[in-house]
């Protein structure tokens, strides 16, 4: 599954990008995130409860971030797990600013295993979608300027 977009976040790029590399920001702003631990200079142990559809659980997940380039760029791999199946993804953010705006364009590949792939690709795409929106909502909470 592919997720694309991109988000303004109301604040200036070097706040926004130094949010998204600090697990205290992060574990804040992913949805269902309850840990966020630093393992390594760019990978983080973390466990997260998530539903789709009727289906509901707790995953264990491996975040690590590669290719940084701040404030502007970096690419952050995953690989979660639970009894619900597997979750696999990649995804890619670009930062630009422009009078004090971030925007944050997102590419991503996501690959779901287990019983998590039987909701079908439409339940698992909207999900997506509201996690997205949810992610960058706290997200901007959490960097714009108030």
């Amino acid at each position: 599954m592919k997720v694309e977009g991109a988000q303004k976040i109301g604040a200036p790029r070097e706040r926004v990008f130094a949010a998204l590399v600090d697990p205290a920001i992060l574990q804040k702003c992913i949805p269902g995130c309850q840990v966020l631990e630093k393992i390594g200079d760019t990978q983080y142990a973390a466990k997260l409860t998530a539903s789709i559809g009727s289906i509901k659980g707790v995953f264990t997940a491996t975040v690590t971030m590669v290719d940084l380039v701040a404030p502007s760029h970096y690419k952050l791999l995953v690989d979660a797990k639970g009894q619900q199946g597997f979750v696999k993804g990649s995804g890619i953010l670009d930062l630009s600013e422009q009078s004090g705006v971030t925007e944050i364009k997102y590419t991503g590949d996501v690959n779901v295993g287990g019983t998590l792939a039987s909701v079908g690709q439409r339940m698992l795409e909207s999900t997506a979608k509201m996690m997205v929106a949810k992610f960058f909502s706290a997200l901007e909470n959490e960097t714009g300027d108030k």
